[in-house]
C-alpha cells in the first residue's frame, strides 16, 4: 500500500481548517485509492498537533522542525516536501490551494515529475487514480481532470470543498525528515511577520459564514452595518472590488477573481451587483443570499435566496431579529 501525503497548512501551532478538511477527504477515499494517509508538517510544532492530525485520519506524520521550513519562503518548502516524497514513496500529494502553496506545488511538480490540479472541489477514484472536478473561466464551466499515469498526482484542494470530519484515529507515528537544503533555498530569509487581524472575526477564507458589501453601500460607513451583521452571525466580512477600490474597506478582504476565493456555508451579499469577476470568488458557496434594490442584478442568477429592496431598511431589521433570537 502506498502513501498519500497531505501538506498541513498551519498557523500559531494549529492546523488550519482546510488542512483538516484535506485529511478527512483523503481518509474517506483511502480505501478506494489503496493508500494510507500521511501528513507533512514543515516548521515547529508538529508533536503538539499530532493528536488532532491523527484524529482526522493520518497514520503517519512527517515533520521538519528547522527554522528554514518557515511557510513564507517557497524553496525550503519545496525541498522539505520533496524529502517527504522521497522518504515515503508517495505518488499523491494534497495541498491547500492558496496562492503561496500553488507556487510550492508547481516547483515541486517539475522536480518529481508531477502533474498539478488546483482549486479542486470534488474528488473520486477511478482505476486507482484520483479524478478531480473544478470550476474554470469564472465558474462558467466545470472540468473533470486527472493526472496522467506515471506522474505524481499533486492536487490543490479548495476551501470548504469537503467537511472536516474527525475519524477518531490514534496519534500518528512521527517521522523526522532529514532535509539538506540547496544553496538557492537559503538565499531568502523571512525578516519579520506581522499578522493583520480584524477584531475577533474569522478569516473569510475559512469562515463558515461571510457577509459582503459592495458599491451599493454608497460609502465606507455602510461597512459598519456589515460588521454589525457579521458579529451577530459570527461571520467574516468581505467586499467587492468596487468597494475596496473606493477605499471603503481594506483590499485584503476583496472577494473575486483578483481577490480572495471563498466557499462558506453561507454567503450574504448586500449591494453587490454580481459581476462575473466577483462571482468567480464566491459562487461555490453552499448557500447564497443576495440583497439588492435592482431586480435585474446578475447576483440573483446564482442566489439561493434573493431580497429586492433597500439594504439600509433590510439589514438593520435582520440584525435586530437575529439579536432577538440570540438573546
Amino acid at each position: 500500500m502506498s502513501e498519500l501525503l497531505v501538506l498541513i497548512d498551519h498557523s500559531d501551532g494549529a492546523p488550519k481548517k482546510l488542512s483538516l478538511q484535506m485529511l478527512s477527504a483523503a481518509a474517506g477515499l483511502a480505501d478506494d485509492a489503496d493508500v494510507s494517509v500521511s501528513a507533512v508538517w514543515l516548521g515547529a510544532g508538529a508533536s503538539d498537533a499530532a493528536a488532532t492530525i491523527g484524529a482526522h485520519g493520518a497514520t503517519k506524520l512527517y515533520h521538519w522542525d528547522s527554522e528554514d521550513a518557515h511557510g513564507y519562503v517557497t524553496l525550503p518548502q519545496v525541498e522539505g516536501l520533496q524529502a517527504a516524497i522521497d522518504a515515503s514513496g508517495a505518488d499523491v500529494v494534497f495541498f491547500a490551494s492558496t496562492n503561496h502553496v500553488k507556487d510550492v506545488a508547481s516547483r515541486l511538480a517539475i522536480r518529481v515529475g508531477g502533474g498539478v490540479i488546483t482549486d479542486v472541489t470534488g474528488l473520486r477514484v477511478e482505476d486507482g487514480r484520483f479524478v478531480a472536478t473544478k470550476e474554470v473561466f469564472g465558474g462558467d464551466m466545470i472540468t473533470t481532470s486527472r493526472v496522467a499515469d506515471g506522474h505524481v498526482q499533486i492536487l490543490g484542494i479548495a476551501n470548504n470543498a469537503f467537511p472536516a470530519e474527525g475519524a477518531g484515529g490514534d496519534a500518528p507515528e512521527l517521522v523526522a525528515l532529514d532535509v539538506d537544503l540547496s544553496e538557492a533555498a537559503t538565499a531568502a530569509k523571512v525578516v519579520s511577520v506581522e499578522k493583520q487581524v480584524s477584531a475577533d472575526r474569522p478569516d473569510i477564507a475559512e469562515a463558515a459564514v461571510v457577509v459582503a458589501g459592495g458599491r451599493g453601500l454608497g460609502n465606507e460607513d455602510g461597512f459598519q452595518l456589515m460588521e454589525q451583521l457579521a458579529d451577530v452571525l459570527g461571520a467574516g466580512v468581505g467586499a467587492s472590488r468596487a468597494a475596496t477600490d473606493a477605499g471603503w474597506y481594506p483590499h485584503r478582504y476583496q472577494i473575486g477573481q483578483t481577490g480572495r476565493t471563498i466557499s462558506p456555508t453561507l454567503y450574504l451579499g448586500s449591494g453587490i451587483s454580481g459581476a462575473i469577476q466577483h462571482r468567480a470568488g464566491m459562487q461555490t458557496s453552499q448557500n447564497i443570499v443576495a440583497i439588492n434594490k435592482d431586480p435585474e442584478a446578475p447576483i440573483f442568477q446564482i442566489a439561493d435566496f434573493g431580497i429586492v429592496g433597500d439594504l439600509y431598511e433590510i439589514v438593520p431589521k435582520l440584525v435586530e431579529e437575529l439579536e432577538t433570537r440570540k438573546g
